[in-house]
């Protein structure tokens, strides 16, 4: 079971003997004992993000190594859910959204640029762990399937699929039952796929109690659309040649 305590802006998220996955330059596959949340300050414009969240977390007085993620968002409207062997947290912010429009012809809000690679505050961050043994292609089955569930979520509540820099960390127990498969037929899917619709939507409501989230990508702070169109093609069939 994922334990999340709060101090100083920090959350961590503590899962003895896990293995993780995380998303990101700071991500890839790394033993842990805890992962942490870090509530950036305004202007926040540091480029060594992993010393960021060492300093932070011993700053709250939290001992235990670990990978992190980094959002605008209070981590105070953190929230979990827990469904059999998922537990899921998320932490919701929406002044950079990333629109995805399927109208070919749409040009709503900004444009999207080639290499704009500048972090942006707010983010959905999702920290999802789960107590069965997954080896490395089922976590990163985990992984999609939950991001899939975040962006299904999203586009329902706010009409976009994510954030310009959402970001998950998924782990596995390493001393857990294992589990062969992740997808959403699967027991672990199903219950990450309802974890992180539940802690997506709480989180939500914690972060805009008293305030709108962005009516569009125009009204935000930050956001791209993207508005390019790809040139689409079929494989070359060898069996007609």
């Amino acid at each position: 079971m994922l334990e999340a305590r709060i101090r100083d802006g920090v959350c961590q998220c503590r899962s003895d003997g896990s293995r993780w996955l995380g998303t990101g330059p700071a991500g890839g596959y790394r033993r842990a004992d805890a992962v942490y949340n870090v509530t950036v300050p305004e202007g926040f414009d540091r480029t060594d993000l992993s010393s960021y969240v060492t300093e932070r977390r011993r700053r709250a007085g939290f001992e235990i190594d670990g990978p992190g993620l980094l959002t605008g968002v209070d981590v105070t409207h953190a929230r979990c859910a827990t469904v059999g062997p998922v537990t899921v947290l998320a932490t919701v912010g929406l002044s950079n959204p990333a629109a995805l429009p399927l109208d070919s012809t749409s040009r709503e809000g900004r444009g999207s640029a080639d290499a704009d690679d500048a972090w942006r505050p707010g983010t959905v961050n999702l920290v999802v762990g789960t107590d069965r043994a997954l080896d490395d292609g089922t976590l990163a089955e985990l992984l999609a399937t939950c991001v899939e569930a975040k962006a299904a979520t999203l586009s329902r509540l706010v009409g976009v699929p994510g954030t310009t820099s959402d970001a998950v960390l998924v782990g596995a127990a390493t001393d857990g039952d294992p589990a062969d498969f992740a997808g959403s037929a699967t027991t672990v899917g199903s219950a990450g796929r309802a974890c992180v619709r539940d802690a997506v939507r709480a989180s939500f409501r914690a972060r805009y109690a008293d305030d709108d989230p962005p009516a569009s990508v125009a009204d935000a702070r930050y956001g791209v659309t993207t508005d390019r169109q790809a040139d689409v093609f079929a494989p070359r069939n060898y069996e007609y040649e």
